[in-house]
């Protein structure tokens, strides 16, 4: 009995979507490392451990290897490499506040979600069939809809990191001037800026949903 309880947390540990997970980390770690000596090598690893995101939940679909402990990898993984590039964006850029602030919703309305899940009794914290927001199920109940919606917002950070200047400037006049001598970073721009608000205004649904089932789990307690 002893060795088979030591072989099957391993075993979960080794699950191909877990490796995937670590590889992310190491990419992040190397992108953050270099991110102000090689903006563009940067933005490759930091797009491609994105990229990675999607592959690890099609592993664990294909092999049957669902895990708690892949489900927040994955999501740990995503919030700090976000969140470290936002920061690094609230450095770059002024007012630094609106990324500070996209970072603390992006944090929060994730976290309460997670929470609320298990508080909820159910097994993902994507299962929202029985929320009263349209838009709500529509981002959980559709893939490629959420798919859309994280990469846009990945890609307009990413965008803003590669031109940012020397100097702090305002996030807005680096990028009207920038899309004013592309007419596909235009295009590019307002696509993403699409998804992007998108997903703030999920996250702001998210996060209020979330603190409400807190809140009755409280008052079901009482």
């Amino acid at each position: 009995m002893g060795n088979a309880s030591t072989r099957k947390p391993l075993s979960v540990y080794l699950y191909i979507p877990n490796i995937i997970g670590y590889i992310r980390i190491l990419m992040n770690c190397v992108a953050f490392a270099i991110c102000f000596s090689n903006k563009k090598l940067f933005s490759i690893l930091y797009f491609i451990s994105f990229v990675c995101d999607g592959l690890d939940g099609w592993f664990a679909r294909k092999f049957n290897q669902v895990s708690t402990f892949g489900a927040v990898l994955d999501m740990v993984t995503d919030r700090v490499s976000t969140a470290c590039l936002l920061v690094i964006l609230s450095k770059l850029y002024r007012p630094s506040l609106i990324f500070v602030a996209l970072l603390a919703l992006d944090i929060a309305s994730h976290w309460l979600q997670m929470y609320s899940t298990f508080l909820s009794g159910k097994a993902s914290h994507k299962d929202v069939k029985d929320s009263s927001n349209w838009l709500f199920r529509a981002y959980y109940g559709h893939r490629y809809f959420m798919a859309f919606c994280c990469v846009a917002c990945e890609v307009l950070y990413i965008i803003l990191f590669l031109l940012s200047p020397s100097q702090t400037e305002s996030s807005v006049f680096v990028v009207l001037d920038a899309v004013k001598q592309h007419v596909l970073l235009s295009f590019l721009v307002a696509l993403s800026l699409f998804g992007w608000a998108i997903k703030q205004v999920v996250n702001v649904i998210q996060m209020k949903t979330a603190a409400d089932i807190c809140v009755l789990h409280d008052l079901k307690r009482r």
